[in-house]
C-alpha cells in the first residue's frame, strides 16, 4: 500500500474541522478514557499519558519538548502533572495556534511555548530538551531515522524519550503503509544514538484504538472531522491485524 506524505495544508484543514467538532472529539475522548477538554488528535489512551509521564519522569522547570505536538493536549498533561517548562512543534500553524490557546486554558503560568517545526528540522537549538516525546507521527518524517536523529541532537545527554507509533506485524505486507514499513524502531534509534532502548507491544491501546474506530463508524457523519474519523477507521479496521502498537523508551547517550 502506497500514499502521499499528507501536507501542512492537509493538516491545517484537518485541525481547523476540528476546532468546530464537539462530536469528533466526543468520541475520541470517550473511547479513549480522555477528558474531553485534552482536545487530542492521536489515539493515544489515559493509561498511555500515565506511561509517558512515568517514562519521562521530568523534573519541575526542566524542559519538556513535544515535537509533532498537533494540538498540544498530551504534552500539556504531562507538563501539568509534572511541573515541567513545554515546547511543543508541529508543522502545522493551524495545531500551533490551537495548542496555544489550550495551554492558555490547561497550563497557566506561561509554561509553555509553541512553534513551527517539522520532525526532522524543529528549529530549536541543540541539547534544548531535558525530556522528548513524539506521539503517533514519527512514521510522518522522510525517513524515520532523520527524525530519530533530530530528538537525539534536540536532548541533552542523558535526557529520556518517549515515543509512541505502530510498526508492521511483516514488513514484507503490502497492506501496510510505506511509511509504517518504514518505522524500525529497535533498528534505528540506536543508530540514532541511543541506548537503553526499550520497544513494548501495547495490545491494550490498540484495543482502545479498535472501539474507537469502530464507534466512529457507527456515528452521525455529520461535519468533516467526523468524516475523516470514518475514513481513517475504514482503512485501519481493514488491515487492524497487520499492525502492532509501540511504546518505546530510551536515553540519549
Amino acid at each position: 500500500m502506497t500514499s502521499p506524505r499528507p501536507t501542512a495544508a492537509y493538516f491545517d484543514q484537518w485541525y481547523a474541522d476540528m476546532a468546530v467538532s464537539p462530536a469528533r472529539d466526543a468520541i475520541v475522548a470517550r473511547t479513549l478514557g480522555l477528558p474531553a477538554e485534552l482536545e487530542v488528535a492521536g489515539t493515544l489512551p489515559w493509561d498511555g499519558i500515565a506511561a509517558m509521564t512515568a517514562a519521562l519522569h521530568p523534573a519541575p522547570g526542566a524542559t519538556l519538548v513535544d515535537l509533532a505536538c498537533g494540538r498540544g493536549g498530551y504534552g500539556i498533561e504531562i507538563a501539568r502533572r509534572t511541573g515541567a517548562h513545554l515546547i511543543g512543534v508541529d508543522f502545522s500553524e493551524v495545531a500551533v495556534r490551537a495548542a496555544t490557546a489550550l495551554s492558555a486554558r490547561r497550563l497557566p503560568g506561561n509554561r509553555a511555548e509553541f512553534r513551527v517545526g517539522t520532525l526532522a528540522a524543529s528549529g530549536l537549538p541543540d541539547g534544548t530538551a531535558d525530556a522528548l516525546m513524539c506521539v503517533d507521527a514519527v512514521q510522518f518524517a522522510e525517513p524515520p531515522l532523520a527524525a530519530m536523529a533530530e530528538f537525539h541532537r534536540l536532548l541533552t545527554p542523558g535526557g529520556r524519550l518517549a515515543l509512541t507509533c505502530w510498526e508492521a506485524v511483516d514488513p514484507g505486507d503490502d497492506r501496510v503503509p510505506a511509511r509504517i514499513r518504514e518505522v524500525g524502531l529497535r533498528r534505528d534509534l540506536p543508530q540514532a544514538g541511543f541506548t537503553d532502548v526499550q520497544v513494548h507491544d501495547m495490545p491494550d491501546w490498540r484495543a482502545a484504538e479498535k472501539t474507537m474506530w469502530q464507534e466512529a463508524l457507527a456515528a452521525d457523519g455529520t461535519d468533516p472531522a467526523v468524516r475523516s474519523l470514518q475514513e481513517e477507521g475504514r482503512s485501519s479496521l481493514a488491515a487492524f491485524d497487520s499492525l502492532r502498537r509501540v511504546f518505546a523508551t530510551a536515553v540519549a547517550g
